[in-house]
């Protein structure tokens, strides 16, 4: 019997082209998401071969669920607490199918390039935040 151990390592850079400034990246959050409250395609990136999660992107506007403190996407015309905005998701976050929770970080504080968000923000819209964002 011939044993040949193989090793393999992964890595990935972060692609945050909306992050405009340092500032803020050492004081993220820790939250819950909540991924039921995310849509794939819009949110999130389904499984691939090579990839055997979903995927958030980084850079989701987020905002907190009033009732379980749980956070999901900002919605303006959103009734459960989630009208008020809170930060961005700073990382891109892997979660398994069907897993109705995934761990994240927030980032609440710092410079953003608005046009640059996912999906983009007009952030004359945010009329409620908690977040110290500057947005450029």
């Amino acid at each position: 019997m011939d044993l040949q151990p193989i090793t393999y390592s992964e890595s990935a850079t972060a692609d945050r082209p909306w992050l405009a400034s340092r500032h803020g990246l050492d004081t993220p959050l820790t939250i819950t998401l909540d991924t039921a409250l995310f849509a794939q395609g819009t949110h999130y990136t389904p499984p691939t071969p090579g990839q055997p999660r979903n995927v958030m992107k980084a850079g989701i506007p987020l905002g907190r669920v009033t009732a379980t403190g749980l956070y999901g996407p900002w919605d303006k015309p959103a009734t459960d607490g989630r009208a008020t905005f809170t930060g961005v998701l700073l990382a891109d976050v892997p979660f398994a199918v069907g897993s109705g929770r995934a761990g994240a970080a927030l980032l609440w504080h710092g410079v953003i390039a608005a046009a640059r968000i996912p999906g983009g923000l007009d952030p004359a819209t945010i009329t409620t935040s908690t977040a110290q964002i500057h947005f450029i």
